[in-house]
């Protein structure tokens, strides 16, 4: 090998490291810090950057993405001398990049330490109960604190959350018992609460049924009173019908039989005789023992003869009977039609209060009270004689 291709071999490398050392390329979501003989120029991101060769160098590569740390467990001290471990985590982004590589050593470390040296100071001002019960306050307050501290390094802290807040074992209990206490009081609560909606319920249920029994009663009582008032006067009624029937009835009998006695022109001879026969029926009774035909019958019965008959030319008191005159005759022979007298029929205005009775009673409790059917009064027109198959 030759002088001349060893030189060339040596250019030819050192052209190679020329130009790797003038090329680099950051690739998207990250930053380059560049120095020039030591002294920061400028910061490149998300592309090809040409550099000086043995002149420029990149100091750092920064990630400009949205970070998130979580921060292991920090025993912290609350107001009330109880230790509790918070987990926190931090998202945070790198804007300018120079200040976190000139700014601070580590800013993950530092991101860290302030969190933990805050998140002591807020729960120390707090009792157990309100740091369980302030996780927003919490967080607001150590986001803010961060963001201030950490504007200097370049830093965007974007959001702070408690991951876990863990008591001491026993305050664990303690506030499980509580916390079970509470619900059984709750519970407890509820229970009477209900029990008591449910015997304010069952009362006005109980009230409303009262009522409304009362309020049938009522009604039954109203009907049967009105139904017990238009009965008596329907049997008033029926009763002063019957009489009348019965009056007319003996008075047409006793008219039918005087107007018969006084066609068949009995003699006052068959009087007497009918009087004979009837006297032993006198004596029937058990407490007559003695009976005693008067002496003076007989006289009583000729005064009786010579009154009503005519003494013959043989001196015997003959009866004649009178002339029959057509009236009596008619009265005599006819036959009275009594065919209606035994109609079943029910009369149509007792019908009709029937039927408006049975309307009332079964009308429905919840509407209006009803109204009391309308019958007949005592002082309304009687039922005419007519019906009954009477004649004036």
């Amino acid at each position: 090998m030759t002088f001349g291709t060893v030189l060339f071999g040596v250019l030819i490398l050192l052209i190679v490291v020329v130009v790797a050392r003038s090329v680099a390329l950051i690739p998207q979501g990250e930053a380059a810090v560049i120095e020039r003989l030591g002294r920061y120029t400028r910061t490149v991101s998300g592309g090809l950057t040409l550099l000086i060769p043995f002149i420029d160098r990149i100091r750092a590569k920064v990630d400009t993405r949205e970070r998130v740390f979580s921060f292991p467990p920090q025993a912290v001290i609350t107001q009330d001398n109880l230790t509790v471990a918070i987990d926190t985590v931090v998202t945070f982004q790198v804007n300018e990049p120079e200040r976190a590589i000139y700014g601070v050593d580590n800013y993950i470390v530092g991101v860290e330490q302030i969190s933990t040296a805050t998140l002591r100071d807020v729960v120390g001002g707090m009792t157990l109960e309100e740091t369980l019960t302030s996780r927003e306050v919490i967080n607001r307050r150590l986001r803010g604190e961060l963001d201030a501290a950490t504007t200097k390094w370049g830093l965007r802290i974007s959001r702070v959350e408690l991951k876990a807040i863990d008591p001491p074992p026993s305050i664990q209990q303690s506030m499980e018992m509580q916390m079970k206490a509470d619900r059984e009081k709750r519970a407890m609560i509820l229970n009477a609460e209900g029990q008591r909606e449910a015997d304010i319920k069952t009362a006005e249920g109980e009230k409303q049924a009262k009522i409304l029994a009362a309020e049938g009663e009522k009604h039954a009582a109203i009907l049967a009173a009105e139904a017990e008032r238009q009965a008596v006067i329907l049997r008033a009624e029926g009763e002063r019908a019957g009489m009348f029937l019965r009056a007319q009835g003996e008075a047409r009998a006793i008219q039918k039989v005087n107007a018969a006695i006084r066609a068949a022109q009995i003699t006052p001879e068959v009087l007497a005789y009918q009087y004979l026969e009837k006297l032993p029926k006198i004596a029937e009774g058990s407490a007559n023992k003695v009976w005693v035909v008067p002496s003076q019958f007989g006289d009583s019965l000729e005064q009786f003869a010579k009154t009503l008959a005519n003494k013959d030319d043989d001196g015997i008191f003959r009866y004649e009977p009178t002339e029959v005159d057509a009236r009596t005759q008619e009265l005599a022979d006819q036959d009275a039609d009594t065919q209606h007298w035994f109609s079943t029929e029910s009369d149509p205005e007792i019908a009709a209060a029937v039927a408006a009775a049975n309307a009332v009673a079964q009308k429905s409790v919840d509407s209006e009270p009803p109204q009391a059917p309308v019958m007949p009064s005592p002082e309304q027109p009687n039922i005419p004689d007519a019906q009954y198959g009477i004649e004036n």
